[in-house]
């Protein structure tokens, strides 16, 4: 009697603990990159991997144009509804500097209920409406409403859910996407990742529906390239800054300034391919 007992108590603190997850929901495994599904592909590791290696509030605490650059090689994470994680490889992103800057929604240091999150501390995501229809993020750094635009992903994981992501959000029916296309672009990348103004104001560091997590290969400085941002306009010099960076060679980049490539080459920043 007095073992059965003992294995009783066990039993009951194992039930009791939350630490362990509910049978019937580890069902529910994300897809891998390679498209098969095992246990280390499981939403309950990828959570504790989470917990200990996503990038912290001193990451995001950074001047912008620093920031900008350092966002090249990270992961973005969003978890759906259901459980599903997506994971893309940041490859693509605009600083826009605040108050000085022309081309900023933040330009004058005027503050709006709009563009509130680009004056909130570094890691805040700034989420606005194009065309009344595409959604654009940013992220917050160092400055007086100073934020990074994060332009183009690298789809890693879950790709089939943001094929179903994308293929909803818009009107016309297409043929399927190709993995380049599924995020080359601000508004796609939010299409794909189901980000919408819900998101505006969450705090990377804090949020368990996004968050970022360090890339394993990071690039140097000769892999980064610095042009002109997209889509300025009449912004005078504002238009010719280089502040947009991309991950040369990479070929989920939206727009690519061959160019600019050129030019590096020429002096001995890049090797020419």
């Amino acid at each position: 009697m007095p073992r059965k007992r003992k294995l009783l108590a066990q039993l009951s603190a194992l039930q009791s603990n939350s630490s362990f997850p509910q049978l019937d929901a580890l069902e529910n495994l994300s897809t891998t990159t390679g498209g098969g599904c095992s246990p280390k592909s499981s939403k309950y590791f990828v959570t504790e991997k989470k917990n200990s290696s996503q990038l912290e509030a001193d990451f995001f605490n950074q001047p912008c144009v620093s920031l900008a650059k350092s966002f090249l090689g990270q992961i973005l994470v969003r978890k759906l509804p259901d459980g599903r994680e997506l994971w893309g490889r940041i490859v693509e992103t605009e600083a826009y500097l605040g108050g000085e800057d022309e081309a900023s929604h933040s330009k004058g240091g005027k503050q709006t209920q709009r563009n509130a999150a680009m004056f909130m501390k570094p890691g805040t995501l700034y989420v606005y409406q194009i065309y009344g229809i595409y959604f654009c993020v940013n992220v917050s750094s160092q400055g007086e409403g100073a934020a990074v635009l994060l332009r183009s992903l690298e789809p890693l994981q879950g790709l089939d859910a943001m094929r179903e992501l994308r293929r909803t959000s818009r009107k016309a029916p297409t043929k399927q996407l190709k993995d380049w296309q599924l995020c080359n672009g601000p508004s796609r990348l939010c299409q794909a990742f189901g980000i919408d103004k819900a998101f505006d104001q969450r705090d990377l560091t804090q949020d368990t529906d996004v968050w970022m997590v360090p890339g394993q290969d990071l690039p140097g400085e000769e892999d980064v390239v610095a042009t002109t941002r997209i889509g300025i306009g009449n912004r005078g010099e504002w238009a010719q800054k280089p502040l947009r960076f991309y991950l040369r060679g990479n070929k989920f980049v939206s727009v690519v300034d061959k160019k600019t490539e050129r030019e590096m080459a020429a002096r001995g920043h890049l090797s020419c391919s």
